[in-house]
Parts: structure tokens; sequence; C-alpha cells
């Protein structure tokens, strides 16, 4: 897969959907979900770079520490999820796996958008929550995908 087929991973209305489904996510929480999608992961690790991204995007910038990063390598076929220190507080044991796996499902149907939108909304319901939204929160980042 070419650096043009990477950022043509998502058609602009499967992007839409995921930018929606952030947006939807964000209403009842003063979390923050995030995606970043690249074609190739460094050294294979997808969750050493998920990590490296994490801090890159600012997300360990936000008040709570409630941010939730979906990092996806399409060229190498892998993703993670990585949650904030606040968030990975709360969450039962077992949570990120299970979001992954829920994923990872319709990934391997080829429902990229589709296994996004789902990990979304759970993380979108886990953060809700435990950082139910207040009246004067920010949306502290930016709800685009981002691309490496």
């Amino acid at each position: 897969m070419s650096k043009k087929d990477t950022e043509h991973f998502l058609s602009p209305d499967d992007e839409q959907k995921v930018v929606q489904a952030i947006q939807s996510a964000e209403k009842n929480t003063s979390g923050e979900i995030r995606v970043h999608i690249e074609g190739r992961c460094p050294k294979k690790d997808a969750y050493k770079r998920a990590t490296a991204v994490f801090h890159e995007l600012g997300m360990d910038a936000t008040e709570l520490r409630n941010g939730v990063l979906i990092y996806l390598a399409v060229e190498d076929h892998l993703f993670a999820i990585i949650g904030d220190k606040g968030i990975n507080d709360v969450v039962p044991d077992g949570f990120w796996n299970n979001v992954k796996d829920i994923m990872q499902d319709h990934f391997k149907r080829r429902e990229f958008a589709r296994g996004l939108e789902l990990g979304i909304e759970q993380a979108g319901h886990e953060l809700k929550v435990h950082f139910p939204y207040q009246q004067d929160d920010e949306n502290e980042l930016s709800d685009e995908i981002s691309k490496g």
C-alpha cells in the first residue's frame, strides 16, 4: 500500500462517519478521543508507536488525563488503543482488549469505518461513566483524524 493509498484508507464518507462518532461520544464526556492513521509502524510495535503519537498529539495534556487514542498502521495491519492515566485507572480490567477485539472483528471483514465507530462508541461510553460532561467542558483536542 502506497502513501497515497494510506491517505485514502477510509473514503471521505467513512472519515466523516468516524469524526461524527468522535463528536457524538465527546458530547457526553469531558474525555477526548482521537484516531491516528499512518502507513507503517516503526519497529512493528503498535503500542510503543501509539504511545509516542499520543504524546505528539498532546493527548497527555488534558486536564483530567482522560484522553483515548486509537492508532492504526494500515500497511502493517497493526493497531493499538491507548488511554491516559485518568481513564486507565478506572476502566475494568481487560476493557481495552475487549474494545480491540470488537474492532478487530470488523477489521477482518474490511469494515474499517464500522470497527472504528464501535471502538469510539465503547471508549465514549466508558468515558461518560467516569468523566461525565460538565457544563464548562471544552473540547481540548481536535476531533479530526490525524495522519502520519
